[in-house]
């Protein structure tokens, strides 16, 4: 199966429709582009679960703030194509700008609740960019199987609920984060960081492990579970947007003299540098970034 291209929202909407005209299924793979074995992940994710893997590259202006890195956000066309090629993709589509947004464009989607807090909090309107590109992707696209990064596990709850109440033909399916060999969360955005705040970058795997072994040992205490976190972070040099444990359905923050629920979400997000780094777990569920040796 060779790799086709569309760059207009009619041509990809023809694409996705001749699959289905044809007997087959799509899966469906929204990205930014700057692939990595992450991305790549999902595509593979999306394969065993469809006939043809569809991948959108497209750097979503309306989820950057206004001093955010979107003039800066690594941008390769071509060597995104050979990734894609390299994992049996079957349709790339990257619109320029002006195909998603028109000159006279007013609409946004905005999931109220979920999108509150820890990110959506510290990012103002982000997630309502987020819903709305997607939103559109999805128009586009018709019926598939989207696959989405747990990482981004806020928006992933986002997409969900949107997806949900908009009634989408969509079945989404949430992918494990992967890792790098010492547990650090793949990300294009590492590629900012130096030599020496890679290595401080560690820490964050390392203090969301011995978490969820707490967890795993009976501790409950949200101050217990989180604040160690908050050290060993500020330790390592880093300066913290927020850590903070989260109900993992509503993502509504739980307070530090507050008890965790059977299974609640731990998000991080913070800086080395200018560069802005995300991780989670969800307590309950997730294994710890860092197996113990």
């Amino acid at each position: 199966m060779s790799l086709t291209l569309s760059r207009s929202a009619e041509a990809y909407r023809s694409a996705c429709q001749r699959v289905r005209r044809d007997g087959g299924s799509v899966g469906l793979v929204p990205t930014m582009g700057a692939l990595h074995q992450g991305h790549l992940a999902l595509v593979q994710a999306a394969r065993q679960r469809s006939s043809h893997v569809f991948v959108t590259i497209f750097v979503n202006p309306t989820q950057f703030g206004p001093t955010e890195d979107l003039a800066q956000y690594p941008r390769d066309l071509e060597r995104d194509l050979e990734a894609c090629r390299s994992q049996g993709v079957a349709h790339v589509f990257a619109p320029a700008e002006r195909e998603m947004y028109r000159a006279d464009d007013r609409t946004r989607v905005r999931v109220a609740g979920i999108t509150d807090q820890l990110c959506g909090a510290s990012r103002p309107r982000h997630f309502e960019g987020v819903t709305t590109i997607v939103a559109k992707l999805f128009a586009l696209t018709g019926e598939c199987t989207a696959v989405f990064g747990r990482k981004d596990y806020q928006q992933l709850k986002a997409i969900e609920r949107m997806s949900r109440d908009l009634m989408f033909p969509v079945q989404i399916i949430g992918h494990p984060t992967v890792r790098e060999h010492d547990g650090l969360a793949l990300s294009s955005r590492n590629a900012y960081l130096t030599t020496e705040q890679r290595n401080r970058a560690r820490a964050i795997p390392r203090a969301l492990s011995e978490a969820v072994r707490g967890f795993e040992g009976g501790e409950r205490s949200v101050a217990a579970l989180s604040r160690p976190v908050r050290s060993a972070l500020a330790a390592a040099g880093f300066r913290l947007d927020y850590v903070a444990l989260a109900d993992a359905e509503e993502i509504s923050t739980l307070e530090d003299d507050a008890q965790a629920p059977p299974r609640a979400l731990l998000a991080v997000a913070a800086f080395l540098g200018a560069t802005r780094l995300i991780d989670n777990v969800v307590l309950g569920e997730d294994p710890p970034p860092i197996a113990a040796r």
